[in-house]
């Protein structure tokens, strides 16, 4: 670069900019102001400026020489030779319109033009943040969940905590007595009134939210701490330290209606599907099942029907898609790093992709095909991925410990996320859905009514 171009740009930087100021050119003073006129020699007529210039003027500066018959000739003959022009020099005419060769109508029906979606804006920042003191930072337990009624359930230390998110009041559910507690799972019911709550002890409380009132306990299950819960209808699976996942009917006495047996470790990761046919599960065996309903048995412990050993981690984040119901998304640990998607009626890994750090959470965005993963070390962040692509959209940073648990609100477009740091924050990452827009297509499952194919 040469000297010139090197003293400039180290004179712009030295001057002060204000920041949202408009910026204004340097006027350079009258006398640099100058301009050449090149003219369009098509569209002049010489002869006629050579005579004004001339001829013509004579007439104009002596007018008493010239008679009253000779002027009156001088303008006849003018405007017979359209000489009775003021301009010397002109301007070319403007360009004829061009022709369309197809009419508008015809133009618009064959060839539409599709107008650009805009891009919506993705806020960088927490649209709020709620102090979590005492928040467990444990990457195998699940205390964060959003309920259908629009209520949000957090589990800090021995105390369930209940924030409601159309008037932001907060109230208390229960606390446990440090014998059976901290509380180590939390799960809203379908109707977004009764919440299941694990323990520490391995004992599940179900609570109505309405009447701040405990309906009963589940006992005899699990033979350590229930860190994983997922409701399907009445049936409530639990998951356990010692890798056994229960379904519980709440409905009758003898609650226990089903075993899973195939995890070695701790369960941290329960998902059922949207159609409630097949159930997703991780643990810290690296290793994730899908179990499907019609070939339960309430005899002995049910065989999976897929066993999926391509993690290197603990597999806790475990999400359904909500626009294609045999596509699951799973995040490993420390050791993974990565997000792999699944289809679960083969069995087949359809994709991985190295996030770079652990993978906490997964969440799909239910009215854009999306989705936002949470993490651990070094950056802590959410990272907002264009599916099928995993194109990076955004990445979320403020939380200054690793992203333990995410929900998301009942209708889509807000994201809890909790973390070490002890602090719960609130992200519009999701965005306003449209009114007009159809709900995404899903693919049923086929034989989704079927109980067993004999």
């Amino acid at each position: 670069m040469d000297a010139g171009s090197l003293n400039s740009s180290s004179n712009l930087k030295g001057q002060s900019r204000s920041p949202l100021q408009e910026q204004f050119l340097h006027r350079r003073n009258s006398k640099e102001n100058l301009d050449r006129f090149i003219p369009n020699r098509s569209a002049m007529d010489f002869d006629y400026a050579h005579f004004m210039l001339t001829e013509g003027m004579e007439g104009k500066e002596n007018p008493a020489v010239i008679s009253p018959s000779r002027e009156a000739y001088r303008k006849q003959l003018a405007e017979a030779l359209n000489m009775n022009r003021t301009r010397i020099l002109a301007f070319k005419d403007k360009p004829p319109t061009p022709v369309e060769l197809f009419p508008q109508e015809h133009s618009s029906s064959v060839n539409p033009v599709k107008s650009a979606k805009p891009r919506r804006h993705i806020p960088q920042t927490s649209e709020r943040t709620l102090d979590a003191p005492d928040l467990v930072d444990d990457f195998y337990l699940n205390l964060l969940d959003w309920g259908s009624s629009n209520v949000l359930a957090i589990a800090l230390g021995n105390t369930v905590y209940l924030w409601d998110a159309s008037n932001g009041s907060t109230s208390e559910l229960v606390t446990t007595d440090d014998e059976i507690g901290p509380v180590t799972s939390v799960n809203w019911g379908p109707d977004g009134r009764h919440i299941a709550i694990g323990l520490n002890n391995s004992e599940v409380q179900l609570w109505d939210s309405a009447t701040n009132r405990q309906l009963r306990t589940l006992r005899g299950g699990h033979r350590s701490r229930v860190g994983s819960l997922a409701w399907n209808n009445h049936i409530l699976t639990t998951g356990g330290m010692d890798g056994q996942i229960i379904n519980n009917d709440v409905r009758i006495r003898s609650h226990i209606v089903e075993t899973y047996r195939g995890h070695q470790q701790e369960v941290c990761g329960l998902k059922w599907s949207g159609s409630g046919q097949q159930l997703a599960s991780g643990g810290n065996d690296n290793l994730i099942h899908i179990w499907d309903r019609s070939v339960v048995s309430s005899n002995s412990a049910t065989q999976w029907l897929h066993r999926l050993e391509d993690h290197t981690s603990a597999v806790k984040a475990l999400a359904w898609c909500p626009f294609q119901s045999n596509l699951l998304a799973s995040g490993g640990g420390g050791g993974d790093r990565t997000i792999k998607f699944w289809n679960t009626h083969t069995g087949a890994c359809l994709n991985s992709v190295d996030t770079g750090s652990q993978v906490c959470a997964l969440l799909w965005n239910k009215n854009e095909r999306e989705l936002l993963s949470s993490h651990g070390f070094t950056q802590n962040q959410l990272t907002l991925w264009k599916y099928p692509s995993m194109v990076k959209m955004a990445e979320l940073t403020g939380h200054t410990s690793r992203v333990l648990f995410m929900a998301q609100s009942p209708d889509g477009c807000t994201v809890a996320t909790a973390a070490g740091d002890e602090t719960l924050r609130f992200w519009n990452v999701f965005g306003v859905p449209e009114a007009s827009k159809p709900a995404p297509k899903t693919n049923p499952e086929p034989f989704s009514q079927v109980n067993r194919i004999r």
